[in-house]
Order: C-alpha cells, then sequence, then structure tokens
C-alpha cells in the first residue's frame, strides 16, 4: 500500500445535508413543488457546510435538473453522490462538483443498504475515480466500518471515505442497545485506523439526534452527512430549527 502521510484530527465537525428526500415528496406529485434548490438554500443559511445530493440511475428523487440548478445556486460545496457507472461519471465530469461520494447502488433498495464493496472492484474503481480526481473532485468512498474495505480504499487512491452509520442507528432504534455499541465501536476503531492511514474520515446515514452524538464525538471523524432524518424533522419544527439542532448536539459531542 502506499504509505500516506496521517492526517491531524481537526476540531469543528461539519455538517452536509442531503437534499433527496425534498425531491421525494416532490416527485409523489409529478411537479415541481417542494423545490430541493429552495431547501439546499435554506440548509446552507441555517449552518450547513456543504449539500449532498444523490442522482440514482432510475431518478427516484433528486434529477438531472437539480444537479444543474445546485451547482449554479450553492455557495457552500456539494457533494455528488453516485454509483459507478459510465453514466454518472460523464455527469460528474461534466459538472466537477466539490466532491464526489461513489455508493452502492440497487433498483430494489429502498435507500442505500450497506458499504460498497471495494476489495473485489479494486482494480474497476481505481480506473473509474481516477478521472474524477484528475478533474479536481474530492473522491469518496461510502464504505462499512470494515478493515479490508478501509484499506482497499487507500490504495485505489480515494481521499475520503464515509463510514456506513446505518446498522449502529437500526440497532439502536430496536431497541438492541448491545449490538448498537458494538457497531459503535467498530465504527470508533475504523474511523482511527483509515484515518492512520492518511484518509479523511466522514460518516452517515440513519443518524437521529438520539443517535449522532456518539458519532460526532469520534476525534478523526471530519463530517457527517445527514438527510432523511432532518427533512423529516423539518416538517414539524422547519429546516432551518431542525438543522441548528443538529448542529448544536454535534457541537456539543466535540471536545
Amino acid at each position: 500500500m502506499k504509505e500516506r502521510k496521517a492526517m491531524e484530527p481537526l476540531g469543528k465537525l461539519r455538517l452536509g445535508v442531503n437534499i433527496d428526500h425534498v425531491a421525494t415528496v416532490r416527485n409523489a406529485r409529478g411537479g415541481a413543488y417542494p423545490d430541493p434548490l429552495r431547501a439546499a438554500k435554506l440548509a446552507e443559511e441555517a449552518g450547513a457546510d456543504g449539500i449532498t445530493a444523490h442522482l440514482r440511475e432510475d431518478r427516484r428523487h433528486i434529477s438531472d435538473a437539480d444537479i444543474d440548478g445546485l451547482m449554479e445556486v450553492l455557495s457552500v460545496p456539494l457533494n455528488f453522490e453516485m454509483a459507478a457507472t459510465d453514466e454518472m461519471q460523464a455527469i460528474a465530469l461534466r459538472h466537477k462538483p466539490h466532491a464526489v461520494c461513489i455508493v452502492p447502488e440497487k433498483r430494489e433498495e429502498r435507500t442505500t443498504e450497506g458499504g460498497l464493496e471495494v476489495a473485489r472492484e479494486e482494480n474497476k474503481l481505481a480506473h473509474f475515480i481516477a478521472p474524477l480526481r484528475d478533474a479536481g473532485c474530492r473522491v469518496s468512498i461510502f464504505i462499512a466500518a470494515d478493515r479490508k474495505q478501509i484499506e482497499a480504499a487507500a490504495r485505489i487512491g480515494a481521499e475520503v471515505i464515509e463510514l456506513h452509520t446505518g446498522a449502529y442507528c437500526d440497532h439502536f432504534a430496536e431497541g438492541n442497545h448491545d449490538k448498537a455499541q458494538e457497531e459503535l465501536k467498530a465504527l470508533r476503531d475504523m474511523s482511527a485506523y483509515a484515518h492512520s492511514l492518511g484518509l479523511e474520515v466522514h460518516a452517515g446515514h440513519g443518524l437521529t439526534y438520539d443517535t449522532v452524538k456518539p458519532v460526532a464525538a469520534f476525534p478523526e471523524v471530519m463530517e457527517l452527512n445527514i438527510g432523511h432524518f432532518l427533512i423529516g424533522e423539518a416538517i414539524f419544527r422547519g429546516m432551518t430549527p431542525a438543522i441548528a439542532e443538529m448542529r448544536r448536539l454535534m457541537d456539543e459531542a466535540r471536545p
């Protein structure tokens, strides 16, 4: 493995807000409302450090026009989530967003299930991300808290990994706190390990007000990407208060 210099943990934790499910609500009626671009600007004004949007192959929520619009209106970075396909690579190379996060994708899934299998697809993914890096995009790989996958992500030239927190959050929601603690320990250990390899560490999927603080407390984690919960909470609180509360909890978790 190519040797990298370990990164110093940073104090302030960034919050990326995923706006996919504003588009889900819009698409339920087939109109133009609610507008994901408006949600993105509100999130930015509320203190989001970046906006995340996943353009799926089936376009079930975010559309090509949404990506066009986000690139035009955002002042904060766009994290463009996508599968490792030729179509998505071409879109990313056309827009050149700040960051590209490669995620697994299946048509039959409701949401992203698990992390990307990097170790078995190492050569393919290395060739896939090379043009994205050359174009100036920061490449992130969405993976489970697994040593083998982290090492493979480092070998292929990814600059960032995003650890999948879904299993931890699911166990917590089900009241299985022993399992939740096991997952949390794996996330903690693998955050430190990835950091030691020189990878920037992000985390996300399923995080709520009840589950965010233990993950936010990891000193190696530099960014959390949170979407579905915040969009749901915005129905009751409004977008700005929902994001402000998440920001407060994240900041409290940092020493």
